[in-house]
């Protein structure tokens, strides 16, 4: 049963990457510059005091640019950032996007060793990436755990950030498997 899930799943990380590399760099850029106003008009960005963010991979929706700006705002903006010894990913507080930023283990961008660790259960609002979201909030992660691990210890309400091609009718789980209570696209924002 296992197997036949893991076999799902990694089918349908093919099928979205397929239908995302068809997307031209413009168009990543132009919904992704969508995706963040909408973000902005939401009350659950305007009210949060704390926000989790992201650094997005090459072909994922870029909300990075938001990131300096809630730091204005007098958010709390927290980035992932990988430790070692627990192995697994931790929130820190960055007060920019630039000095408080370095190149993770996995060569993604993260927060620098000097950031202070924030609690997970005293983040307002955490943006979560994945290769597909389905509308019961379901998510397809990388297939690593990690962001699973994260979010399970998360209070505050999650929410996954994806391109309008990676909302799929159904996301095949396993018990790990979290789930996120809202979904950002450039075409919409739902609660699930």
């Amino acid at each position: 049963m296992q197997d036949t899930i893991r076999e799902a799943k990694a089918q349908l990380r093919r099928e979205v990457r397929a239908d995302l590399n068809r997307m031209s760099p413009e168009e990543r850029s132009a919904a992704s510059a969508v995706a963040r106003d909408r973000l902005r008009e939401q009350s659950a960005w305007q009210s949060a005091k704390s926000v989790l963010f992201f650094a997005p991979l090459p072909g994922e929706l870029d909300i990075w640019p938001l990131l300096q700006p809630g730091v204005e705002e007098g958010k709390g903006i927290c980035l992932p950032r990988f430790d070692e010894e627990r192995n697994h990913y931790i929130a820190c507080q960055v007060g920019n996007g630039t000095s408080h930023v370095k190149t993770g283990r996995f060569g993604i961008r993260e927060a620098a060793d000097s950031c202070e660790e924030l609690s997970l259960n005293r983040l307002d609002l955490i943006l979560v990436p994945g290769v597909a979201f389905d509308a019961r909030g379901r998510r397809l992660g990388r297939g690593k755990g990690f962001y699973d691990q994260m979010l399970a210890a998360a209070r505050g309400l999650t929410c996954g950030v994806a391109f309008d091609q990676q909302i799929v009718r159904e996301i095949p789980v396993e018990a790990h498997d979290v789930h996120v209570n809202c979904i950002l696209t450039p075409s919409r924002w739902f609660e699930v």
